[in-house]
């Protein structure tokens, strides 16, 4: 078949890679289900183009392989469905009803919403299995393989993805490889179609012409960073405070953080979390209120929740744990899902992996390499073996050790002061006192002293139940908490308080 005589002939070793999962993908599933059985979502869009012919050639090679006679490969029997919507862009309802012609495609064409039309589908039809042109990243692929059961609430049907691992650069590469026909749209600077409602040309691939008034585009196989596909969709978001923006900082004397940790080993109390309270620390240092420090699960839910809520309310989150190749890291889906955007292949930040893991990272399916699009900007140091992450207000910290996290954050302090990351504050100032005072004794003294200096933390502990209570004053004034701790002497006798580190 021309679509794999044309990949074997490529030099693209990455792209041969991607073809053979993807090929092997798809004659598992024509294993496991009858040709009755299987049908094959089409919308005409890149993605889903890049499948068809791959599913065609899957299909050919499956069959040849079963018969040694090429007779009857010429049809294309796979079921296919086409939901057709008057928001879809013409030119995409013209390719698909062309694509169907030139290849012979048997089409359900339903005009209701996925869900329903689905529905009614399977209830006239006996698919147990649906191909769909999904890869990591959409919004829909959290928590998919090759093979996921449809989601809880849909009707029951396997899905499978061919390309899951696919990154935009592999979906383009093929399309120019092979010189399948494609929607006119990329031509004409779309790289991601949605609806007529939320998608423009993408402006990273506009032609700057003062002579002309009317805006031209390159192609979208041109576009060089494929984590900004989606940069055409022009859906709005909810405003998020994006940290230091827009505001006289050296006035604000109060910029929050907040520290998430994420690792089941710590609420099973398997470890003890080391980074957390030193992340504190540091962040009082350069004068930076902590609001709160969590530990959440290895849980792409539990942490897109968490990163939600604290986003808004916070002018940056740091964040740790769950960061790598295993099932249990989960931390940049977690992330992604709170930011509603989808992760992406980074195809630069797969190369700082390739230099620092070696032969170990094939760039088959990197999992390592997938960022949230469009909101992820990499933060280079040279002391650092890969770029730590940002993604608006959320910094991703990679370490897993207090030297580890030393090493990070004195990075990102010359980064800050080279580049403005964020905004290095007026240092708190900390004074403690001890006494033997009980607690009842200093219990509404305190309580008045706080509402007198309501710009200052007062605060109070003892290391043992028996020990002396210490009482710590802390603030950016230092003339304040003198005279908080003078407010305070004048309460109780002479001689009850005395000074400490």
């Amino acid at each position: 078949m021309e679509i794999d005589k044309a990949i074997r002939e490529s030099n693209d070793r990455r792209l041969k890679t991607k073809y053979n999962n993807a090929i092997y993908v798809i004659k598992r599933a024509l294993a496991l289900y009858s040709i009755e059985e299987v049908a094959f979502s089409f919308n005409g869009g890149k993605d889903s183009t890049v499948l068809l012919h791959v599913l065609r050639a899957g299909y050919f090679l499956h069959k040849a392989e079963q018969s040694c006679s090429n007779e009857g490969l010429n049809d294309f029997p796979i079921r296919t469905i086409y939901f057709e919507s008057t928001s879809a862009f013409p030119e995409i309802n013209s390719f698909t009803y062309d694509a169907a012609s030139a290849y012979g495609l048997q089409m359900d064409i339903i005009r209701t919403d996925f869900k329903s039309g689905l529905e009614d589908l399977l209830k006239t039809k006996p698919i147990r299995a649906i191909f769909l042109g999904v890869r990591i990243g959409d919004p829909t692929a959290v928590g998919q393989e090759q093979f996921s059961p449809s989601s809880p609430g849909w009707p029951s049907f396997m899905r499978v993805n061919p390309i899951l691992d696919w990154s935009y650069r592999d979906v383009w590469a093929f399309i120019l490889t092979c010189k399948v026909q494609y929607c006119s749209l990329y031509n004409q600077g779309y790289t991601s179609i949605g609806s007529i409602y939320d998608t423009v040309p993408n402006a990273l691939l506009c032609i700057s012409d003062s002579s002309n008034s009317k805006e031209t585009f390159r192609p979208a196989y041109l576009l060089s960073d494929g984590r900004l596909e989606r940069a055409g969709r022009v859906k709005k978001f909810s405003p998020v405070s994006n940290g230091p923006d827009n505001i006289d900082l050296r006035k604000n004397s109060m910029l929050t953080a907040s520290v998430i940790a994420v690792g089941d080993e710590i609420l099973f109390g398997t470890i003890e979390d080391q980074l957390g309270p030193s992340l504190c620390r540091k962040l009082h240092s350069i004068g930076w209120s902590v609001s709160q420090a969590t530990v959440v699960r290895n849980d792409v839910d539990s942490v897109a929740e968490e990163v939600e809520r604290q986003k808004s309310t916070n002018d940056l989150i740091f964040i740790y744990g769950g960061i790598g190749p295993l099932h249990s890291d989960v931390t940049l889906s977690g992330v992604a899902k709170a930011f509603g955007v989808r992760l992406a292949p980074d195809e630069e930040f797969e190369e700082y992996l390739r230099h620092l893991i070696g032969d170990q990272c094939t760039g088959d399916r990197n999992e390592m390499a997938q960022l949230p699009e469009g909101i992820t900007e990499l933060l280079h140091h040279e002391n650092l073996p890969v770029p730590l992450m940002k993604c608006q207000n959320v910094i991703i910290l990679t370490a897993t050790n207090i030297m580890e996290l030393d090493k990070e954050w004195e990075c990102l302090i010359e980064l800050t002061s080279s580049g403005g990351l964020f905004e290095m504050m007026e240092p708190y100032i900390s004074k403690c006192l001890i006494t033997q005072l009980s607690d009842v004794e200093t219990a509404q003294p305190l309580s008045k002293l706080c509402l007198e200096f309501p710009d200052l933390y007062i605060g109070s502990y003892r290391r043992s139940r028996t020990g002396p209570l210490t009482i710590s004053f802390r603030g950016k004034d230092q003339a304040r908490i003198e005279s908080a701790m003078e407010a305070l002497y004048k309460k109780f006798h002479p001689g009850v308080f005395s000074e400490t580190n």
